[in-house]
């Protein structure tokens, strides 16, 4: 079995902090390699795989600004596709661009739905018929707004010895990002008398600014950036919880499962895979 698995190139493959598909998508490429599946990345060229690494995009370009997203996406995705007839199958994992050239060749082509980036992206999505959807709890959502085709659910893995338990609990954990909000993380902390850590990227720089920003003061609510790697398991496993609050239907959240595996429960509304 031969496999190309084609990364988005947001970030680097495996990401060096954020980038929760590419990581997934680095998780999935190294444990088929593992297994002795012969296994082709198409990502950034400075990703790293155990596997053959096949990229046009010298580095992401949320890392780069002189990296054109537009441009080179089109590149990166036709890549793939001049060499589809070197493989048995493409697993897609950058969502819906690839979906549009899935009939223009022989090789079949699987998609790995981490939750559409917008609802207009769904069209393509109806040209294929073999879907890998990220949770079973995101499926109706999925299946009902894209009118796809649905074969079977795969539930996504994930190496749990990544992550080690730590026996400290002290502070609490958030992100500042526009769909897990900072500022909500703020108020609950204060209310609960706990220290707030925030770790992540800003994507909203409003949001941050206005609701996020004002509120730091290095000792009860503390921002460090994004946290990748170890800093990233020690942040979670020492955390007194994770505050996941999210204002939209999370498709899967890997930080919930990371926090799970390092004993840390999760604090979180309901919404998508995320039950009360």
């Amino acid at each position: 079995m031969r496999i190309a698995m084609l990364a988005p190139i947001s970030w680097r493959t495996p990401p060096r902090h954020y980038g929760p598909w590419e990581l997934v998508t680095s998780l999935l490429t190294e444990a088929l390699v593992a297994r002795g599946v012969d296994v082709t990345l198409f990502a950034t060229k400075d990703s790293r795989t155990a596997g053959k690494l096949a990229g046009v995009c010298p580095t992401s370009y949320s890392e780069d600004p002189a990296i054109d997203a537009k441009v080179w996406e089109m590149l990166h995705v036709a890549h793939v596709f001049e060499r589809a007839g070197e493989f048995d199958l493409i697993h897609n994992q950058a969502d819906f661009v690839p979906l549009a050239f899935s009939r223009l060749v022989e090789t079949p082509v699987v998609t790995t739905i981490h939750g559409f980036s917008s609802d207009a992206s769904c069209q393509p999505s109806r040209r294929t018929t073999i879907a890998s959807i990220m949770s079973r709890s995101a499926t109706p959502t999925a299946i009902r707004t894209c009118a796809m085709r649905r074969r079977s659910t795969t539930v996504s893995g994930w190496r749990t010895f990544l992550s080690t338990r730590t026996a400290a609990k002290t502070c609490s954990s958030s992100a500042a990002s526009t769909r897990t909000r900072g500022g909500r993380g703020d108020c609950v902390a204060r209310r609960a008398g706990r220290r707030l850590v925030m770790a992540g990227i800003v994507q909203d720089q409003d949001y941050h600014n206005e609701q996020v920003a004002p509120a730091l003061d290095d000792r009860s609510v503390v921002y460090r950036g994004p946290v990748g790697g170890a800093a990233r398991t020690k942040a979670l496993g020492s955390a007194r919880a994770l505050l996941h609050l999210i204002n939209f239907d999370e498709p899967f959240g890997l930080s919930v499962v990371e926090a799970l595996a390092c004993g840390t429960p999760v604090i979180a509304p309901t919404a998508g895979r995320c039950p009360s």
